[in-house]
């Protein structure tokens, strides 16, 4: 999966001069948390949430209301904005996104292509995929198989008891531990009853069975 199929395609973005309190009111208005500031369509920073509240007079200012928002109204986001941007390409891949978003420590990467902001991913795209990769929505029962004799074409043999029983896989995933691996296999049109003592049968264990709500 590559970040140009999770991430939000031609995202708003504004200008250097742009007022603080003006960027306020487009992600209170849209329910942004981040904003990209761009110059003829290249990124030259990014606003966030986080960077307005750490660079505004705390409650505890002498400034009045109509002081602070004045001066908001009269400040513009280039004065604290973030400068050096964390960006990804839209052919990378979703990990790539993942690992450096940890790295860094950012809640998102705007995404550029030939200098120009063309979409964005957050760390809510990065939950949405993980969540739709494991099918969590999907119908069907969850089967956790604790396999401690890893070996070439165990996959093959374990997918081959679920098609010999006509189901139909819709989710799988590998889980590495020291001692073993977890294969998790989402499945629907069988009875879980039935395909978990099969797959016991077989020799694989079954350390968890959950069917989803649908079922």
């Amino acid at each position: 999966m590559y970040v140009k199929d999770r991430m939000t395609c031609d995202p708003y973005c504004i200008t250097k001069e742009t007022s603080i309190s003006k960027a306020l009111d487009i992600m209170s208005q849209n329910d942004f948390h981040r904003l990209p500031v761009v110059e003829d369509g290249k990124l030259v920073g990014l606003i966030t949430e986080g960077t307005i509240t750490a660079n505004t007079p705390s409650q505890a200012t002498s400034l009045s209301i109509y002081e602070l928002n004045y001066l908001l109204s009269k400040t513009n986001v280039s004065e604290i904005m973030i400068k050096d941007v964390q960006t990804v390409k839209p052919n990378a891949l979703l990990e790539e996104a993942a690992v450096k978003m940890r790295k860094n420590d950012v809640g998102c990467l705007p995404v550029v292509e030939n200098d120009e902001v063309i979409g964005i991913i957050t760390q809510n795209d990065i939950f949405d995929a993980f969540v739709d990769l494991l099918g969590y929505y999907t119908q069907g029962a969850r089967y956790v198989l604790e396999i401690k004799d890893d070996h070439p074409g165990i996959l093959s043999d374990i997918t081959k008891i679920f098609f010999n029983q006509n189901a139909n896989i819709t989710n799988l995933a590998v889980y590495s531990k020291p001692e073993h691996i977890d294969v998790v296999i989402r499945a629907n049109n069988v009875d879980h009853h039935v395909m978990g003592k099969i797959l016991n049968d077989a020799g694989y264990k079954v350390v968890s069975t959950i069917t989803s709500a649908k079922e």
